[in-house]
């Protein structure tokens, strides 16, 4: 089982990444919060899962220990496939899932694309306290959450990994264009893979088209 990689960062794309491990490039698939941090050229670890299907073998990275182990227990759950899994991993952080099951969320759950009642009650029941304790505090909340004026631009490469991710495309752009525009004036616009992961901050906050 390949439990980790560690080497040189070839490329990044929207959902995943490739590291080169002794001359031989690694693809993964990853959440935008352990993409966002990796930079191409430089050197990165990820924490590895390996899921095998009668078709395929694919290889899921994540950031640490942590993430990774809430993705074997959702895993678990019963109608939660590797694609669902990470999708819940990309709106909720392992904390956030935490409180969310804890406290029987239904509405939070519900936030991810595919995820309906009926399963978000599901998940609910399957992991339990399998994901142990809350292990730090409460995150601040995202100043991303400001509503999106009309006309600003999004971003179609951002747009089309929400798409993929499961959200609509009015859902995607209306994201897109809020954080775009809550971005605007600082120091530096947000690179594409920071740009992702805070449009899903500013979706998993409860903003549904």
């Amino acid at each position: 089982m390949i439990a980790s990689l560690r080497g040189t960062v070839l490329e990044i794309s929207l959902t995943g990444a490739v590291i080169e491990v002794g001359g031989v490039g690694m693809a993964f698939q990853a959440t935008p919060t352990t993409l966002a941090g990796l930079r191409v050229g430089e050197e990165g670890t990820v924490h590895t899962e390996l899921v095998v299907r009668e078709d395929s073998l694919t290889l899921f990275g994540f950031a640490d220990a942590d993430e990774r182990l809430c993705f074997r227990v959702l895993l678990g759950a019963k109608g939660v496939g590797a694609k669902l899994a990470l999708a819940i991993l990309a709106v909720h952080t392992p904390d956030a899932l935490r409180r969310a099951i804890a406290s029987q969320d239904v509405a939070a759950l519900k936030r991810v694309p595919g995820l309906g009642p009926k399963g978000a009650q599901r998940v609910i029941i399957d992991v339990g306290d399998k994901l142990g304790p809350v292990t730090g505090e409460e995150p601040a909340a995202s100043g991303a959450q400001a509503v999106a004026p009309e006309g600003q631009d999004a971003d179609p490469d951002v747009v089309a990994a929400l798409v993929q991710l499961g959200w609509n495309e009015a859902t995607a752009r209306q994201a897109v264009s809020a954080v775009t525009s809550a971005a605007e004036g600082e120091a530096e616009s947000l690179a594409v893979p920071e740009l992702l992961r805070a449009s899903l901050r500013w979706l998993g906050g409860g903003h549904r088209g």
